[in-house]
């Protein structure tokens, strides 16, 4: 009796896995120390009337993450993927007059230039500090559905912003990360510089 092909689905066993290094630790650590220092300063600095020096933190530590991912072209196309559609998001709020900004602002329809740049430090996160929501799009978007407002609520108690209507402010920044988180956490799996290609590891043999 002639023996079997063996079935399409078996062969990558027979030659190997794809398998992607993960990011170093002291990556992880490093950019959860960096996007929270570089929240603060942009706050804060937006709130004592000085947003390009509050900026500066995220400046510097972009252009570190960029340098030392695995491959620095994704990690920037996330980037600016957030920052696009995370500001136009933001819009929504300063357009239906929900909340007040005290500098920083391009035009009056627009959000800060200070929050577009902090979509760009919490993109970093994506593939690093929050890589653990990648293909879990419903715990994504309930995170975001609670984080996002608290997280913004904490700037206004901080002085950054300034809510005109609470209710109308946080409801949309609900409704707003809850789509952002899981949509950013697609595209970070597809722009994923942090843990550089997949490479062929070769299985054991009856492994």
């Amino acid at each position: 009796m002639a023996a079997k092909a063996p079935a399409p689905s078996s062969l990558p066993d027979a030659v190997g896995r794809a398998v992607a290094p993960l990011p170093p630790r002291r990556l992880l650590w490093a950019n959860f120390a960096w996007t929270q220092i570089a929240w603060f300063a942009a706050v804060l600095g937006a709130a004592h009337g000085w947003p390009v020096l509050g900026c500066l933190p995220l400046v510097t530590g972009l252009a570190w993450h960029l340098r030392t991912v695995r491959r620095a072209q994704p990690e920037a196309r996330l980037v600016l993927y957030a920052v696009l559609l995370g500001t136009l998001a933001d819009a929504g709020p300063v357009l239906l007059g929900a909340v007040a900004y005290p500098s920083g602002q391009w035009t009056a329809a627009l959000p800060p230039f200070w929050l577009s740049g902090l979509w760009a430090a919490f993109a970093t996160s994506i593939n690093l500090t929050l890589r653990w929501l990648h293909g879990r799009p419903v715990l994504a978007a309930l995170l975001g559905a609670v984080a996002g407002p608290l997280a913004f609520s904490s700037g206004v108690r901080l002085g950054g912003a300034q809510f005109v209507d609470a209710p109308l402010a946080l409801g949309w920044l609900a409704v707003e990360w809850a789509l952002m988180l899981p949509l950013l956490c697609w595209l970070g799996r597809r722009h994923d510089g942090a843990a550089g290609p997949a490479a062929a590891v070769p299985l054991r043999e009856g492994g």
